[in-house]
């Protein structure tokens, strides 16, 4: 049994989720830890989202900012102690091994780059489907939902990934939709998040939900963020003048950016977002004064442009990546905007020694 929330998540009846939840919010014991987790890093993890979701942690788990691990637990584990190398290349060192996983009430697996997912230790894999089978929720932060896939725990699941890495994901799973509009998704006993900044929106989500809204309210506000975001809120990463709040339009702008090569129509958008073409034109035309077409063509502009500034592909090829019909239609289209070709454009930005 389970049910969809208005906020986009996906609730089920899981015992141990469940009943950690109801444990919480009327919990006798201050000094007993309400919820508890467990890390796993992959080698050149994002220390970005591994920090970002700690520190939510850390400062919902005491009063203050003493940082004593009262009301939440937290451990870094690993199948032999030595330290984990992040993408910036700080390591971190674990604090125990891999054990009982029923000692957690979610594994974390975050992950970072790319290349190095494939490296993962059977061990590891062998942990994460003991963690399943005992009905421990499992957490996959920037590339660790790859991870997860790649272990055969998210099939018949939703999976948040970054839009940045939504071709990949569609590149090595074949028949799977990954979710790129919204920073995270919750389903069922599977929780996954884009990284970054939204792994400390999923982690206030979960002291929310098992401490209490005033301690993830108090853990944003330290850290400088003005609010928790809910889990259906677009990924950012767009240009700067197509900026709005309105929800349909952002999550509109994020589809776009994500069809770069072959840009969706207006009415296959509108049909993603569950709203009419005509209501879809007119959000667009309250919130930026222009038409879902125009900001499609505005956004593969800008991604040309950084193509053309950071690549030596050719322009044929960036018209190509860009989902422009054929390089002179791609050469028109950008005259108009830049008063200059592609190329010329290239040249005039070439650094000069």
């Amino acid at each position: 049994m389970h049910f969809s929330s208005s906020k986009g998540c996906i609730i089920t009846s899981y015992p141990r989720y469940n009943n950690a939840m109801k444990q919480s919010k009327a919990d006798p014991y201050p000094g007993r830890a309400r919820l508890r987790i467990g890390f796993i890093l992959t080698q050149r993890f994002t220390i970005c989202a591994f920090a970002n979701f700690v520190d939510v942690l850390r400062l919902a788990s005491d009063e203050g900012d003493r940082s004593r691990a009262i009301l939440c637990n937290w451990r870094v584990l690993s199948s032999d102690l030595n330290p984990v190398t992040s993408s910036s290349g700080i390591a971190v060192h674990p604090d125990e091994r891999l054990g009982d996983p029923k000692r957690f009430d979610y594994i974390v697996v975050i992950g970072g780059l790319m290349s190095e997912l494939e490296q993962l230790e059977p061990e590891y894999t062998a942990f994460l489907h003991r963690a399943s089978q005992a009905r421990v929720p499992l957490i996959g932060v920037c590339t660790g939902s790859f991870v997860l896939h790649r272990a055969g725990l998210l099939e018949g699941y939703r999976c948040c990934v970054s839009w940045f890495h939504h071709n990949d994901f569609l590149e090595q799973f074949d028949g799977l939709e990954p979710v790129s509009d919204q920073i995270f998704v919750v389903d069922r006993d599977r929780l996954t998040c884009s990284g970054g900044t939204s792994s400390a929106h999923l982690a206030a989500f979960l002291v929310d939900r098992h401490i209490s809204k005033a301690a993830a309210r108090k853990s944003l506000s330290i850290m400088m963020i003005d609010e928790a975001m809910e889990a259906d809120r677009p990924q950012p990463g767009l240009p700067l003048d197509l900026t709005t709040n309105d929800p349909i339009v952002r999550r509109a702008l994020l589809l776009l950016q994500q069809g770069l090569d072959a840009p969706p129509t207006v009415s296959a958008l509108a049909a993603r977002l569950k709203v009419s073409p005509r209501t879809l034109e007119r959000r667009f035309d309250s919130a930026l004064k222009v038409t879902p077409f125009e900001a499609g063509k505005r956004i593969r502009l800008a991604h040309a442009e950084r193509l053309l500034h950071r690549t030596k592909r050719s322009v044929t090829q960036i018209a190509q990546d860009t989902g422009f019909s054929d390089v002179s239609h791609f050469i028109r289209i950008f005259k108009a905007a830049y008063n200059t070709t592609p190329e010329n454009w290239r040249i005039s930005r070439a650094p000069t020694f």
